[in-house]
């Protein structure tokens, strides 16, 4: 099964895409970081003000992701350039859980492989919190290594406690 990358352009988009990422976040992290803290994440980094913000003030990009057969949305990527490091960062890489081991991800990941060769990036890098045991292996799966460990106080007493993987691209 396919994939197909859909642009986040319209605010008809943008409201669709926060809600998508409060049931995604809200299904997924509560077990590995509480209910508080994941609310905390949905309004900071995933609510619609933090998407048009990002979008705004740093180019982010998102994507949703479509499943041509039948149009439904199976999930949401985004990021942004970083021209002083010529790297793409992945921000975002969600699946609804139905959604998740039909190798959607490792689709969204030679998106982006695609994505930094055209436009002339030398890397991909995201940061995955060190506890996502699935998300890990599968970065290192797909070719990404770690290449630092850090902890993030993002405020209201919350960490973020990530490695950064990255995935040089080849020409």
């Amino acid at each position: 099964m396919t994939i197909e990358f859909v642009p986040v352009t319209s605010s008809e988009d943008k409201a669709a895409l926060a809600a998508l990422a409060d049931e995604i976040w809200h299904e997924y992290w509560p077990a590995l970081i509480g209910e508080a803290q994941t609310d905390y994440m949905v309004e900071q980094f995933q609510s619609l003000e933090a998407i048009e913000r990002d979008m705004r003030e740093h180019a982010y990009e998102y994507w949703f992701l479509r499943v041509p057969e039948d149009g439904r949305i199976a999930g949401y990527t985004g990021g942004h350039v970083e021209p002083e490091t010529n790297r793409f960062f992945i921000s975002k890489i969600y699946l609804r859980a139905e959604e998740r081991g039909h190798g959607f991800a490792s689709q969204t990941i030679r998106f982006y492989e695609d994505l930094c060769r055209e436009r002339g990036l030398s890397a991909m890098y995201l940061t995955v919190n060190k506890y996502n045991d699935l998300g890990v292996r599968a970065y290192k799966g797909k070719g990404f290594e770690t290449i630092d460990s850090v902890e993030t106080d993002i405020g209201q007493g919350f960490i973020m406690d990530d490695f950064i993987m990255e995935k040089r691209i080849e020409a």
